[in-house]
């Protein structure tokens, strides 16, 4: 974002997208990729891992002060729930299963959604296609900032308050620049949350509610590890609409900071797209292109 206002904040470019003429030329010249097009053989057993891991922590928080509630919502919850989208980012283009498996997909995104408190996987789903089909496309692409964004935080204080603020902005932006009609699925993936929801109410009480729905606002806000939502997309050198990062919080986070792999070859999972950046087995380098 810039600091004047209007269109003029953004970078208006009219060529194709792409990654969709790297992918072929990649392809091309290295077929072996195909070999990493295959479903993540881990995934399944980490997201069930996490999950049950914050549903211990919703048993625990019960006797915690509000203080302390809202300091491991932050320092712990956080961390969890923000791999917890990550990981639903990956099931939405089939990691778990395989695409020959996509209702297994959808089920598995939808039980992963479970500890953010807030129903959004299948949601997510429906809109991320757009964003790798048509990726900075005006009024196609929800992951970029509006107009009115680009217009109204231009100053460090109102930066640091869009940083903040960026679930509400995740979630409303899609409403606002390119709404699509609710699916059943998305149906379904409200009902499971909210009857999930209320089985923990019923069982602890509001602390363990407060601490998911703390962990998903705080995690996604201003957090350390929310850093990948500016560092993908928002343009640092002119030409350049989608950069990478290859440093250790990819531990904790999929591997989504393999960003411009990922967009190249949405179908690799993250745990192999290391791989693809140098492989010496496969005898390739996709980032130099040798």
């Amino acid at each position: 974002m810039g600091n004047s206002a209007g269109r003029s904040d953004f970078e208006w470019v009219y060529s194709d997208q792409p990654h969709t003429q790297r992918r072929k030329e990649m392809l091309a010249k290295y077929p072996v990729i195909k070999s990493l097009m295959r479903p993540d053989p881990y995934l399944k057993w980490t997201v069930l891992g996490m999950v049950l891991v914050q549903l211990l922590v919703c048993w625990l928080v019960q006797g915690l002060s509000w203080r302390w509630l809202l300091f491991w919502s932050y320092a712990f919850g956080g961390c969890i729930n923000h791999s917890l989208t990550l990981a639903i980012h990956d099931i939405s283009h089939n990691t778990a299963f395989g695409t020959n498996f996509p209702s297994r997909n959808r089920w598995f995104a939808i039980f992963a959604n479970l500890p953010i408190g807030v129903p959004y996987a299948t949601s997510f789903k429906k809109y991320h296609v757009d964003h790798h089909r048509y990726l900075g496309g005006d009024g196609l692409d929800v992951d970029i900032p509006t107009d009115f964004e680009g217009w109204f935080f231009c100053t460090p204080a109102r930066k640091l308050l869009w940083l903040t603020l960026q679930p509400l902005f995740y979630t409303l932006r899609p409403l606002y620049v390119n709404p699509k009609a609710v699916t059943r699925m998305e149906m379904l993936n409200t009902l499971v949350q909210l009857a999930v929801n209320m089985a923990i109410f019923s069982l602890w009480g509001i602390k363990p509610i407060v601490y998911l729905l703390g962990s998903t606002f705080l995690g996604l806000g201003l957090h350390p590890i929310s850093g990948h939502f500016v560092a993908e997309h928002y343009m640092f050198l002119k030409g350049h609409e989608t950069y990478s990062y290859y440093g250790p919080l990819n531990w904790i986070t999929f591997n989504v900071g393999y960003h411009m792999e990922h967009h190249d070859f949405p179908s690799i999972p993250g745990c192999y797209l290391p791989l693809s950046v140098c492989c010496p087995s496969l005898g390739l380098n996709l980032i130099s292109g040798e």
